[in-house]
């Protein structure tokens, strides 16, 4: 695992091991006063069983940001649909600051198309808040989609921040077959349900990066006697190897504008950061040192690369502006820093982090690059592989309980945090989707 044996003790202390299925959500942290809401059930006027619950999936959503404290459903006085059945004070005296109400029909004409309507209502004001899209069609298998979508509406409605609950993650699983080890490549929605391998192998898989169209997944396998770097469509299952030269060939990275992947090669004898323009297949060489270079991450405009470099002497975080090759260090602060994802606007970067002294612990940090401040995220042992939501508020991270490896978020503020629902296996290099169409 090429990879791995590059980042030093940081990967070789989070080797994958044994397996369990993770099939709970579990917040170990949020907001101080989370807004009380609660979301009835959506009534369904059809004559056959849907299936899926889209309140309950809102209400998940909801509770899995840690923003918001959910009503249970057993202490609802009523469950209405309409606005002439709500009765504001009845909710009020359950606690509740907001509700959200919600109908489920059948499309007349069609054999399996629903429409879902709902509703978001201040409850402490007694009216309606409006919405900007309130009402969704599609085919009945897509209910789990539609419902993360309202989610998305309700909680930009009451935060400010756009939804990320329709996106998609992506990781890496192994599995103990035997004597024989089992990778997947698994792509998921963004709350760790609906779960299906993409590729499966029996050697390691590394490095999901997600292109731009949130259809297509780069990654780096190794079914040959060396690493190569794959491209596939998840929607086709279409995949094609774009690069494998002798040595290390990992680390892809899309560009903005999905026309470049950025790699870590070492076909010229060391580890250095090259761009590839995919469709014309040229190479360009971007750093020129004797140190390992890796780990390249695109600025949001495209116009420079972050990477992990050792050449100061310990892993540190450098930019390099491609119109000039000119190289900048970016952090200072503690003696290990590495793989750096920035938010969409550019303002902040996530990174795995280790404080000066701080011994063999990896922690979650976010770095303000405006001024430079540091503020380190998570307090467990081994933390790895950040990846940023496409609205910029939340990072999902590998991390270690006992000896498995789990998926686990927390906020860019450090307020917020929760462990991450996966399908079985030990996990690792997550990776989140941009905003799906």
């Amino acid at each position: 695992m090429m990879e791995r044996v590059l980042w030093f003790c940081l990967m070789l202390m989070l080797p994958f091991g044994q397996v369990y299925a993770e099939t709970i959500l579990k917040v170990t942290k949020g907001v101080d006063e989370p807004t009380p809401i609660a979301v009835s059930p959506f009534q369904w006027s059809g004559s056959y069983a849907l299936p899926q619950d889209v309140a309950e999936i809102v209400t998940n959503d909801l509770s899995r940001s840690g923003f918001f404290k959910l009503m249970a459903r057993d202490d609802m006085l009523s469950f209405p649909s309409q606005q002439d059945q709500v009765f504001f004070r009845d909710w009020r005296m359950g606690g509740s600051d907001y509700l959200v109400i919600g109908r489920i029909e059948p499309v007349a004409g069609t054999r399996d198309d629903v429409s879902v309507t709902f509703e978001l209502y201040d409850v402490i004001k007694g009216q309606k808040i409006r919405i900007d899209q309130s009402r969704y069609t599609a085919s009945v298998k897509y209910l789990r989609q539609i419902a993360h979508r309202v989610a998305d509406q309700i909680f930009e409605k009451l935060t400010g921040i756009p939804g990320a609950f329709s996106t998609r993650i992506a990781y890496v699983t192994a599995k103990q077959n035997g004597t024989n080890r089992q990778y997947q490549l698994i792509v998921a929605d963004a709350d760790g349900e609906n779960a299906s391998a993409v590729f499966t192998d029996k050697e390691p898989i590394l490095s999901p990066s997600w292109g731009p169209d949130g259809k297509t997944l780069a990654f780096v396998s190794f079914e040959t006697t060396r690493p190569m770097i794959n491209v596939m469509d998840i929607t086709t299952g279409k995949r094609q190897r774009v690069q494998s030269f002798r040595g290390l060939n990992g680390a892809p990275a899309w560009s903005p504008d999905g026309r470049k992947l950025a790699l870590t090669l070492s076909k010229d004898g060391n580890p250095e950061v090259y761009i590839l323009d995919l469709s014309v297949g040229k190479l360009n060489r971007v750093t020129h040192h004797y140190a390992i270079d890796t780990e390249p991450s695109w600025a949001p405009d495209g116009r420079s690369l972050y990477f992990t470099s050792d050449r100061g002497g310990q892993p540190q975080i450098y930019r390099v502006h491609l119109a000039t090759r000119e190289i900048e260090r970016v952090t200072f602060e503690g003696n290990f820093n590495a793989r750096a994802r920035l938010t969409p606007d550019g303002r902040f970067m996530a990174l795995v982090h280790r404080a000066s002294g701080g011994g063999a612990r990896f922690n979650i940090a976010v770095q303000d690059m405006k001024t430079g401040q540091l503020d380190v995220l998570t307090e467990s042992m081994l933390d790895e592989s950040p990846s940023i939501a496409p609205n910029g508020s939340v990072v999902i991270y590998a991390t270690q309980k006992g000896t498995r490896g789990i998926l686990s978020a927390v906020t860019l503020d450090g307020r917020v945090k929760y462990e991450m629902p996966v399908r079985g296996g030990d996990v690792r290099e997550p990776a989140w989707s941009p905003y799906l169409n």
